[in-house]
This record gives C-alpha cells, sequence and structure tokens, in this order.
C-alpha cells in the first residue's frame, strides 16, 4: 500500500516561538491547534506542503537528520529575510555551490536546520 505525505512535523520545545518564524517564511497561518497547543498545524504552503509542530519536553540536541531545502530566487535577500524573522545563517560567508545549485544552510529560533537553495538555470 503506498503512503502519501500528509504532514512535515518538527519537534519544538515551544510552538509559539516557531510559529511565527515558519509562518512569516512560508508566507502561511496557523490552520489548527490541537491538544491545548501539543500540535500546531499551519496551512498549506503555495507548493501544497503542510508543516506542523508538535511539543517535546527535549531542546533539539545534534543535527537534524531530516531537513527541509526552500529554493528562493536570491540567497542574499532570503537570508536576510530569515535573519530578520529571528533565524540564522549557520555558516556566515559560507555559500556552498556544486554542479549550478548553490545553498546556505539556516537554522530557525530553535536551531532546527533548513536549507535555501538557488536551483541552475535552465
Amino acid at each position: 500500500m503506498p503512503a502519501s505525505v500528509g504532514f512535515l512535523v518538527i519537534d519544538t520545545a515551544d510552538p509559539d516561538l516557531l510559529v511565527p518564524f515558519w509562518c512569516g517564511l512560508l508566507g502561511v497561518e496557523v490552520d489548527t491547534t490541537i491538544g491545548d497547543g501539543q500540535f500546531v498545524v499551519l496551512s498549506p504552503s503555495s507548493d501544497g506542503l503542510t508543516v506542523g509542530f508538535q511539543r517535546v519536553p527535549e531542546a533539539k540536541d545534534g543535527k537534524n537528520r531530516l531537513h527541509l531545502d526552500l529554493v528562493v530566487e536570491d540567497l542574499d535577500a532570503a537570508t536576510a529575510e530569515i535573519e530578520a524573522l529571528g533565524g540564522r545563517w549557520l555558516e556566515p560567508g559560507g555559500t556552498r555551490e556544486l554542479e549550478g545549485f548553490r545553498w546556505r544552510v539556516m537554522a530557525d529560533p530553535e536551531g532546527n536546520e533548513f536549507d535555501i537553495d538557488v536551483l541552475p538555470p535552465g
């Protein structure tokens, strides 16, 4: 039986800290809050991805084993927006490049890593 992706869920010690960051970054809003804030689900993004947050008791520890790659048109503009929302560039000055792909490793306010990518032309 094939499965389909329903949500991408990010663990968080404080959904109230992360929800405004991700809403601003993805251009979405809160769709549903479940279990007195145990789960917060955002409205689907323009590409159909639905991100949610699950409250957990422990803080993030170590590197993510799964991360989002967000496609942007301008790395500098996206980096500035992420920083204005409370995120950070994990390797300032270190834009990575491979076979025409360029990306930066970023983190949300709790340290969850994600990349911003500019795709090669064509």
